[in-house]
């Protein structure tokens, strides 16, 4: 099945990054550190793309888990210097609602707030049932 994307995402990316994480804290946790290796290893900034992934990742799990499924974790470092961070998780029918500023004694719902400081741009895909993608773009 073909996927679109929105964005602006090239046809040649010139470096690729994909894994399958658990659903779990730890996923979540794992797919920070991974970025911050892979972003290194490229010789790309690494700061903000991992602030991004570990918010859309634990987002992934406190919002998107369905139990015995993954979330995928996908960079790809384009050759216009834009690095595109997504998680796809499964549950689409629980899509972002945007950036709603919570109550001051809230523990969470800053995350959005924190994905639109450091992207670009962001948005959500749906996916084939039953995915959805939440991707984000830096301009480095």
């Amino acid at each position: 099945m073909k996927r679109e994307f929105t964005g602006t995402r090239t046809l040649n990316p010139e470096r690729q990054f994909t894994i399958l994480l658990s659903a779990t804290r730890r996923g979540a946790r794992l797919a920070r550190l991974l970025t911050r290796e892979q972003l290194r290893s490229w010789g790309a900034p690494f700061e903000d793309g991992e602030q991004i992934v570990a918010e859309l990742a634990n987002n992934a799990v406190l919002h998107g888990h369905v139990p015995g499924r993954n979330f995928r974790l996908a960079l790809t470092l384009a050759e216009t210097a834009t690095l595109r961070i997504e998680v796809t998780d499964a549950r689409a029918d629980d899509l972002p609602k945007g950036p709603e500023l919570p109550a001051p004694d809230a523990e969470s719902g800053r995350g959005l707030f924190l994905i639109e400081a450091y992207a670009d741009r962001w948005g959500t895909e749906i996916d084939p049932v039953p995915c959805k993608t939440i991707w984000a773009e830096i301009d480095l």
